[in-house]
């Protein structure tokens, strides 16, 4: 009988553990980081197509000028820097609209960004700019430049970024022997307007 007891007494325990548990999650506020991330905006070089789909198909592959501007057919140039994909969409029926079609059915979206763009500098094979693609990391920026040349040292790799509210650059260094050995926290994604310089090696 008291091992019955025993156990109910158990049961319930659990179970209103449980219970509390439960309720403080559901209570809990939602995570800062689980909000949405701020919509890509269009930069220059930027590579934007634009369909309409209705009264008329029309299709244009735009590169945003260094003025910020596209040139579409009927409206002209339009300014689509820091606006967002949507904002250019509704832009450019709205300009369609007044006055040159009827109710037109317009799709805008991103083909290529260029304007997110970080430098190579040092003893690569192909230092330059380069546009950063999705999971860009060092190791695969310094890939992109074609790799060390004979006197590049993958111990002395640095990272400059752009402080955010004053003048000058944080220093990042990498050492790119332990990226190879499998230590993927050395290999840090780049920021657009980082600069990845490759030294050269001490002999």
């Amino acid at each position: 009988m008291k091992y019955i007891f025993s156990l109910a007494m158990a049961v319930s325990l659990i179970t209103a553990v449980a219970i509390s548990c439960t309720a403080r999650e559901e209570a809990a506020p939602a995570s800062p980081s689980g909000g949405q991330e701020k919509a890509y905006t269009v930069g220059v070089d930027d590579i934007l197509e634009i369909s309409v789909l209705q009264p008329d198909e029309l299709l244009r592959v735009v590169n945003v000028a260094p003025d910020g501007t596209i040139t579409f057919p009927y409206i002209g140039t339009v300014k689509v820097k820091d606006l967002t994909v949507p904002q250019i969409q509704e832009k450019v029926r709205s300009a369609l609209a007044d006055g040159y079609m009827k109710y037109p059915v317009v799709v805008v979206s991103l083909q290529e960004s260029r304007s997110r763009k970080f430098f190579v500098y040092g003893e690569v094979i192909k230092p330059g700019t380069y546009a950063i693609a999705e999971n860009t990391t060092v190791l695969r920026a310094i890939s992109m430049a074609g790799g060390f040349s004979k006197f590049g040292s993958s111990s002395r790799v640095k990272v400059l970024r752009p402080k955010q509210d004053e003048a000058g650059y944080e220093t990042i260094k990498i050492d790119i022997n332990k990226v190879m050995n499998g230590d993927s926290e050395n290999d840090i994604l780049l920021k657009p307007g980082d600069m990845v310089v490759v030294s050269e090696g001490v002999f």
